[in-house]
């Protein structure tokens, strides 16, 4: 029976973390440009979040109606992170740094990668939108079992790190065969998909709150 629920929680972080959006491009691009360990940090900080949503969700809390209330102001926080962080992307393209074999990071580069990920996917709206579909399913799960709740939120978080360690070793591979002007472009390209989903998420939060 345990392994049936930590099957099914496996499923549900594989399906909430797939999809590419502005995590998912943050993801390649700090593995292409800083390596392996600043990619895994991030999908950790995406993977904890994933797990955190996923014990609010199984103990039956009300975190539908906690997510619908703020879920403007999540989306404002969220949009104000990300466009920073496209901005600043965008801006490390104009700096030509030759990608080497990734010399490791400072101690702190991947603290701080797995906190801003972290940070993002909990304001993330599709996240919340996602979770909030299957809160009725997970609190179903979380119910058929002492140890059931563990187990499932347990699979949600190895689903989601799963996910996030194909894609980081996907990446890592063809990381050494690209071209400097191709690691430039893409600081671009993913700077400015970044800011403009920002930009567009903080319109769609001032909407409703101001």
């Amino acid at each position: 029976m345990m392994s049936s629920v930590y099957l099914q929680g496996i499923v549900i972080g594989l399906a909430i973390a797939a999809p590419v959006g502005p995590i998912g491009l943050l993801c390649i691009r700090r593995t292409l440009r800083e390596g392996r360990l600043m990619g895994l940090a991030t999908g950790m900080g995406a993977a904890t979040a994933d797990g955190l949503y996923g014990i609010l969700a199984a103990t039956g809390l009300a975190v539908s109606g906690l997510l619908v209330s703020h879920g403007d102001w999540m989306r404002l926080a969220g949009g104000l992170l990300i466009l920073y962080l496209g901005v600043t992307t965008f801006r490390r393209g104009f700096e030509a740094q030759p990608h080497e074999p990734a010399a490791a990071p400072s101690v702190h580069a991947p603290l701080k990668a797995y906190a801003t990920t972290f940070l993002l996917t909990l304001s993330n709206p599709a996240t919340i939108i996602a979770f909030i579909g299957m809160i009725s399913g997970l609190s179903r799960g979380a119910e058929s079992g002492p140890d059931a709740a563990f187990w499932l939120v347990f699979g949600v978080f190895c689903g989601s790190a799963l996910w996030w360690c194909i894609l980081v070793g996907l990446t890592a591979l063809v990381r050494e065969r690209v071209p400097d002007r191709f690691m430039q472009a893409v600081d671009f390209i993913s700077g400015s998909i970044l800011s403009l989903w920002g930009a567009r998420l903080i319109w769609q939060a001032a909407r409703f709150l101001f």
